[in-house]
């Protein structure tokens, strides 16, 4: 089945029986941000003041809960704002699972507008980072990030989205798992 490849992002999530994330919006992730609005009677969204703050919120989540907890930042300083909190989950052990978006495919690696190479950055406090390109991959990387984060020792995986992903005229085959 053809759906958006931001639809695929939340049906993953639903497949993986998240039904809380933490985040503060910014530009290059409004194309999630709008999916999740579509979402919002199975998936609730808790806008906190701060990245910092979400990240530490959605470690809480994960500790209280015993489920993968789930972040949603924005690229540049938004990104690196969750630095603090992925840290802590990395060294406490916490799953969580932090999503982030990117500037497109023409501009990566210019020095774009708020572009930082956050796979890079998140590389040493996480057990994985994803650098989606191709839409097609989303089901797949969401579903290993998700494995990845409750596996073995728990921990943090940050997943960073290039925009072009999230336009919301790319559409994915995703094939729903059920749960």
């Amino acid at each position: 089945m053809k759906i958006r490849a931001t639809a695929a992002i939340m049906e993953c999530l639903l497949e993986q029986e998240v039904d809380t994330v933490f985040g503060y919006p910014g530009g290059t992730i409004l194309n999630v941000y709008d999916e999740l609005y579509r979402y919002q009677d199975k998936i609730r969204h808790i806008l906190t003041a701060h990245e910092q703050g979400a990240a530490h919120a959605a470690d809480g989540y994960a500790r209280s809960t015993g489920k993968v907890g789930v972040c949603f930042a924005t690229s540049g300083p938004g990104a690196t704002n969750l630095t603090t909190g992925i840290a802590t989950a990395y060294l406490d052990s916490s799953p969580v699972v932090f999503l982030t978006c990117n500037v497109t495919e023409a501009t990566l690696g210019k020095d774009a507008f708020q572009e930082v190479d956050i796979t890079g950055i998140a590389m040493p406090i996480t057990k994985a980072t994803f650098l989606v390109r191709d839409p097609a991959t989303v089901p797949a990387v969401m579903r290993q990030a998700f494995a990845v984060a409750a596996s073995g020792r728990p921990g943090p995986v940050l997943i960073d989205f290039l925009k072009d992903v999230t336009f919301p005229s790319v559409e994915i085959e995703y094939e729903f798992v059920p749960w």
